[in-house]
Formats: structure tokens, C-alpha cells, sequence
């Protein structure tokens, strides 16, 4: 067992049980996978519907033998503590907690049992094995981002150290800083590159403007895996170019994990191994093949909190050669995020303000939703929808995160509305910028 494996199952986490459990579930074969998945459907539902006050009562007396009827859960029906939210026999020991990073617009904090969390590595770890990738111990270059300081730092740290990995700054895009990375590629054996898209699509731009072949200077890369934002066709041919070695998109979520992840065809295959994924209309009525709907997705396995017909905030749709099995995503409007630059010319990924806002989203907050809105190089705007507006003592906490995360001296206003705009697909963006790059350099 790997150091990893062992931090793990040190922690309550049964890895070794997920992993065997995972391999039966594959070799299910497509003639009875229809049975397996209407029995585990029906089987975490009435778990929910008899040990989830929270979840009963959100259902009310409808009939759930048809599947169609459930009601679909939104992250807005989520926001009450989560203590409120946890099936019977569920509490802070025997649970894995954690939050959204509110890209959506909606934060969200919420749990999964430990035998599902360890389900969702033992997913992840096979995933990246069709790369030749060992994600217990293969060295990765890791674009994430990380607290600058407080318990939440040394945690991440100590997770790097376990998990074989080098974690490059999200927070300053120079090329001060991409020169700095440069070396470290040289002079290291990173076997793969993970972490958010926007970030490693800028450190491409400047390996292109440097005219630099990253594979030539870092022979052991593999693959890289981007994750968290939209991966566009037109970045990918970029980064395949100039990092010298095959992109991966994968996408997933905090409360669900691993959705979907692109094979060597390049197909992006969903998880049907402990998820369910439906593709419905504005009615919530299901679309065939090839439609594009909204993204609602059950967790066939967490015990601790329902995520049962979840509206994930997603508009994709599923290939035409789907099957229940072997489900294809075909088309996704995910998450996307935006570059800040900033008064000094530093440049940080859109993701930042998740760590900016992490000092807003506590499980008692008022706040519902927010977007972070860049109007001029010194200029931002966090618009909100509360119950009551925000405290003194919020206000305070946020702006010490903005002078720690991005820099000082900048004009940060509040909004606070009954109502966030949404996008067309019914979204919320959580950072925009009406500032370019180009007029930042003129």
C-alpha cells in the first residue's frame, strides 16, 4: 500500500474496499447493468426518504416508484446548516466535510459518507491509470490554488507531500513567476500536470511567446489533466502544442466527484459507476440523446447527504451512442473563469476569489448568492442576495482576503440585490471581467 492509500485509510477512509467494490461494478454486464442501477437508485432514495427528515420533507407525499416524479434538488434547497441536512447516524466523526467553491455563484458546504469518498478516489485513480498515471504516487505538477496561510495551508501542504506533487502559484500569472515554474519543470521529473484550465492555458501563452516546447525540457511528462474550468478547443490545440503531451479534460464537482473524463479517443466518458446522470428540459422532463438540457445527477452511494436528481447548475448533453452502461458527454456548458489584472500588472486566475470569498460562506451565513464583477484595473464590485445585508465584520474579512490574495489599495464595493442576474443557460458567473488585457497594457 501507497503512502496515499495509507493516509486514507488512516483517516476512516476504506480504499481498499472502494477499489474492489469498483471493479465489480464494471464487470457488470451491460444486459444487467439496467437492473443494478434501478435497484441502487431505488435503494439510496428510500435511504434518504427513511433517515433524512430533511430530505423527506422535501419530497413530500409524492409517489416515488416513478422516477420521473422525484422532485430535482437545487443547491438553493441546500442552504440551511448543515447539521439540518444529514441522515440519521451521520455526524462530524464518521463523515468527510467539505464546500463548493461557489463558481456557480451558489457556495455550498456539505458531506459525504466515508465509503462514498473513498469510492470517488478509487473512480479517480482508474481514470488516470488509462494515462499510465499513478494518482497515489506519479509526480504531478499541480496548478491549484491553496490558503496562504492558517490550518488549510499545512493541510494542503501535508496532501502534497503524500500525494507526490509540486503546487505552482494560481495567484500571480507573471512571467516573472512562469519563469520560475520553467525551472522548476527543468529541473524536475513531473510525470503529469493537473490544476485549473485558465491557469495552465496562461503558462502555455508564455512557453508560445518564449517559443518553448515544455516536453523538451521535462522528457518524463505524460499528460495533462485539466480540471475546474472549460477546456475550448481552440486552448486545447494550445496547450498540445506547446506542452508537447496529450490533454485530458476532466470534469467533475466537489459534491459529486468525477463525472466525466476523456478517454485516448478523446470521447469524454461520464461515471456511471456511482453516479446517475439525466439531461432534462426547463419542465424537468427528460431529452433524448443528443438534446442539450440541464445536467441533474444523482450520487448512488452517499449515505450521509442527498444529492438525489441534483441540479449541478450545468447545461450539457449526452452522445447520440450512449448507453445506460457507457453514457458519452457530448457537449457541456460548464464553468468559466475569467483572468483579473490588476493596478501593479499582476495577473491571477478567476478561481482566486474562491479563497477570497471562503471568509463569506461559514454553514449559518446569510448569503445566498454572489458574483464578483471587475469594472475598471482598481475596480471590483461583489454583488449579493442575503436575507439581511452584510455585517460589518464580513466586510472586513473579505477585503483582508482581497489585500492578502491579490494585492492592496484596490476599490471594492458591496451590492446587495433581492435577485443575481443569471445567463442564459440560467447560470450564475461568479467572476466577470469588463477589464482586457489590452488596455491594460496600453
Amino acid at each position: 500500500m501507497n503512502l496515499f492509500d495509507l493516509s486514507l485509510k488512516l483517516k476512516g477512509f476504506p480504499i481498499e474496499r472502494a477499489k474492489h467494490d469498483l471493479i465489480k461494478i464494471q464487470n457488470i454486464s451491460d444486459q444487467a447493468y439496467k437492473n443494478y442501477l434501478n435497484v441502487q437508485k431505488q435503494h439510496i432514495l428510500q435511504h434518504h426518504l427513511k433517515r433524512n427528515p430533511f430530505y423527506k420533507d422535501f419530497v413530500g407525499g409524492i409517489n416515488t416508484s416513478i422516477w420521473e416524479n422525484i422532485p430535482v434538488l437545487k443547491k438553493s434547497d441546500l442552504q440551511l446548516p448543515l447539521k439540518n441536512r444529514l441522515s440519521h447516524g451521520y455526524h462530524k466523526k464518521n463523515i468527510h466535510v467539505h464546500k463548493t467553491s461557489g463558481s456557480s455563484g451558489t457556495p455550498l458546504i456539505f458531506a459525504k459518507d466515508k465509503y462514498a469518498h473513498a469510492l470517488t478516489w478509487a473512480l479517480f485513480m482508474e481514470r488516470y491509470r488509462w494515462f499510465n498515471i499513478n494518482a497515489a504516487s506519479s509526480k504531478q505538477a499541480r496548478f491549484y490554488g491553496i490558503p496562504i496561510s492558517g490550518i488549510g495551508h499545512y493541510k494542503e501542504r501535508i496532501k502534497d507531500i503524500l500525494g507526490n506533487r509540486f503546487r505552482f502559484s494560481v495567484f500571480d500569472l507573471s512571467d516573472k513567476e512562469f519563469e520560475k515554474n520553467l525551472n522548476k519543470f527543468k529541473s524536475s521529473s513531473f510525470q503529469y500536470i493537473n490544476g485549473y484550465t485558465s491557469v495552465i492555458v496562461q503558462f502555455a501563452k508564455y512557453l508560445e511567446k518564449r517559443k518553448i516546447n515544455l516536453k523538451d525540457i521535462c522528457p518524463s511528462l505524460k499528460v495533462c489533466i485539466t480540471t475546474a474550468e472549460m477546456l475550448f478547443e481552440e486552448d486545447k490545440t494550445l496547450l498540445e502544442n506547446f506542452l508537447g503531451i496529450p490533454v485530458v479534460n476532466e470534469y467533475g464537482s466537489a459534491e459529486l466527484g468525477l463525472i466525466a473524463f476523456n478517454n485516448d479517443h478523446g470521447d469524454w466518458v461520464v461515471n456511471s459507476e456511482d453516479l446517475y446522470i439525466e439531461i432534462l428540459d426547463e419542465n424537468d422532463k427528460p431529452l433524448p440523446l443528443g438534446r442539450e438540457g440541464r445536467m441533474v445527477i444523482t450520487s448512488l452511494y452517499n449515505l450521509a447527504h442527498p444529492f438525489i436528481r441534483y441540479d449541478i447548475g450545468d447545461i450539457g448533453a449526452l452522445d447520440e451512442k450512449s448507453t445506460l452502461k457507457n453514457p458519452v458527454l457530448k457537449k457541456l456548458q460548464g464553468r468559466t473563469s475569467d483572468i483579473a489584472i490588476l493596478p501593479s500588472g499582476k495577473k491571477a486566475a478567476g478561481l482566486t476569489f474562491y479563497y477570497v470569498t471562503k471568509a463569506v460562506i461559514n454553514d449559518d451565513t446569510n448569503v445566498k448568492e454572489f458574483i464578483i464583477e471587475q469594472h475598471e484595473v482598481d475596480t471590483f464590485k461583489i454583488i449579493y442576495s442575503s436575507d439581511k445585508p452584510l455585517s460589518y465584520y464580513v466586510k472586513t474579512a473579505v477585503l483582508k482576503s482581497i489585500n492578502q490574495y491579490l494585492e492592496p489599495a484596490l476599490n471594492i464595493s458591496f451590492e446587495r440585490r433581492d435577485v443575481l442576474k443569471r445567463t442564459k443557460a440560467g447560470k450564475l458567473k461568479q467572476f466577470t471581467s469588463f477589464v482586457s488585457e489590452q488596455i491594460v497594457q496600453i
